[in-house]
């Protein structure tokens, strides 16, 4: 074997991840390998590092469709640069700043009404009489409403 080609198990195991993880990333198009003579799957070590990257945006909650998005769109479907993760990092940053925004208005807001339409709490806040806030849409209305005004 050669010192660039790992197996499975190695990845895995250097990865922090389980081999079906792998598999699945590869079923997802995320990551890609082959197969050796022996029909077993071999990757390139450079893969540890876009595993790397798979994980540090799943942390932050993008999703793996957004992940593959953003790998999809490196030329010639290369391993992240240094320069390539600063580039990723920065246009994740603004769907991340909404969704601290949303946590933190639903940490405030946790213990009151948020406009959901049930009318269940006795001490809400801002009464829904007769559920009008309904025809707003579904869900935390009013929760919403304050995080898109910020």
């Amino acid at each position: 074997m050669k010192k660039e080609e790992l197996t499975v198990g190695y990845m895995a195991k250097r990865c922090g991840v389980n081999v079906s993880t792998l598999h699945f990333y590869e079923e997802k198009g995320l990551i890609k390998s082959w197969r050796n003579q022996g029909n077993q799957r071999r990757y390139h070590r450079d893969t540890l590092r876009r595993i790397s990257v798979i994980k540090a945006a799943q942390k932050i909650g993008i999703t793996l469709d957004n992940i593959k998005h953003a790998l999809d769109s490196l030329p010639e479907n290369r391993t992240p640069t240094k320069e390539d993760w600063q580039l990723l990092a920065s246009n994740w940053n603004e769907e991340l700043n909404t969704r601290i925004a949303y946590l933190e208005n639903l940490r405030d807001s946790l213990t009151s009404c948020i406009g959901c339409g049930c009318l269940s709490l006795t001490q809400c806040p801002i009464y829904n009489d007769q559920d009008k806030l309904a025809t707003e849409g579904t869900g935390p209305i009013l929760l919403d409403r304050k995080v898109s005004m910020k």
